[in-house]
């Protein structure tokens, strides 16, 4: 008698795994490792517009960590696997399966989102998005032109929160800060904060004279390319403080001087939060306090243009006005204690980004990760040996 038949068939089984099979666990154990990586760990994203410049750079390639703030349990678990919202090399299939959708989650993390950090985040107002027009937001869309009209146009459809767009900006304030702008200077908790190393505003350039030798803007990465002749020997170029600096003490050089809207200057397409009674601008605003968990709010015709959005939207609410009353979920309410934290996000390039200044705060089940470093960056516009830019490799973020 065999007393080993089993051992037989374990070795029978074995025979029977073709090379096909092989290949198939092995593809699917990559699938497998790769998404648990990508969703709890670390993620590559890049930079695709120059909002951030030029701390980063368009084809900065980044990796994102998930581990720093805890990383969020997938809120849209049913996915294609290594796809956003949309199949590849379509504009409209949904790469997921919105049939299944849970609560938001966070495992804990090394530490809180902090003033500076520069964070990766679902874009607040992607939750419904016109296809075939997606550069503006289909709220920017809504008020320009009305529902009717854009209903009629495009193809609207709506997207949970973690299959809304990512961005990438820098926190400028967290929950309970007042943060306020005045002649493009930020201000929070009634300090100010200027601008530093990278971040950009535009400058008026003036020169004593033309004959000079442009390249000597070549060790500033800024080209004549770059500048925008306004007048006689005048240009308008965008550039961070830093530059400013280095520029003055060039003496050919006359003047440098930041620009800034006034402060009664339309915006065209209007700011957060879109309210007649408040003239804002990108370059002034506010004061704008930033709602935290737990913070109690007064409702009023004052406070609501601030926080309906965030009351309603992020946080679930059904919220209504009857005359000069609001009622939350069917109940009067005269104030309102807030269940997450918030932030408010803005690009360095503070004249080129699309930011909180325009649709208001980032509530925290909207953020992903904070951006650790540069692994690769790609420079379309240069040359055959000058398409790496070697010296942005490894860099970290700050």
């Amino acid at each position: 008698m065999n007393y080993k038949f089993w051992q037989k068939k374990k070795d029978a089984d074995k025979k029977k795994k073709t090379k096909t099979r092989e290949w198939v666990d092995a593809i699917v154990f990559a699938v497998v490792a790769a998404t648990i990586i990508r969703v709890f760990f670390i993620e590559a994203y890049t930079i695709p517009s120059g909002s951030m410049e030029r701390s980063l750079l368009i084809g900065d390639f980044l990796f994102v960590s998930k581990v720093n703030y805890g990383a969020r349990v997938p809120m849209t678990p049913v996915a294609f696997p290594f796809a956003h919202h949309t199949m590849p090399l379509t504009t409209s299939t949904k790469a997921y399966w919105d049939g299944v959708q849970w609560k938001y989650r966070r495992l804990p993390g090394l530490s809180e989102v902090k003033r500076n950090d520069v964070v990766v985040f679902n874009f607040p107002e992607g939750d419904t998005v016109a296809v075939e027009n997606q550069v503006p937001s289909y709220y920017d869309l809504v008020r320009q032109y009305g529902r009717a009209s854009i209903h009629s146009q495009f193809t609207i459809i709506s997207r949970p929160v973690d299959k809304r767009e990512n961005f990438i900006k820098r926190c400028i304030g967290i929950g309970g800060d007042v943060i306020s702008m005045k002649n493009g200077i930020a201000n929070v908790n009634g300090k100010d904060e200027p601008l530093k190393n990278t971040g950009m505003m535009p400058y008026i350039i003036q020169f004593k004279t033309m004959d000079f030798n442009y390249n000597v803007f070549d060790d500033l990465n800024l080209k004549m390319g770059d500048m925008q002749p306004i007048a006689a020997n005048t240009y308008s170029v965008e550039i961070s403080p830093e530059m400013a600096d280095e520029i003055r003490a060039f003496d050919f050089v006359k003047s440098v001087k930041m620009t800034a809207a006034t402060a009664t200057e339309i915006e065209p397409g209007g700011t957060f939060p879109h309210d007649p009674n408040r003239v804002w601008n990108r370059d002034n605003f506010g004061p704008i306090k930033i709602p935290a968990k737990g913070w109690t709010v007064n409702i009023d015709s004052n406070t609501m243009p601030l926080y309906y959005r965030a009351i309603r939207t992020y946080e679930g609410n059904k919220v209504e006005q009857k005359g000069k009353d609001w009622y939350i979920n069917d109940k009067l309410a005269t104030s309102y204690t807030f269940k997450m934290n918030y932030y408010w996000m803005m690009g360095d390039n503070r004249h080129n980004s699309a930011d909180s200044r325009y649709w208001g705060f980032v509530p925290e089940d909207h953020i992903v990760g904070k951006a650790l470093f540069i692994w690769m960056s790609w420079d379309s516009e240069g040359s055959f040996l000058h398409k790496i830019r070697w010296s942005r490799l490894l860099r970290g973020i700050h």
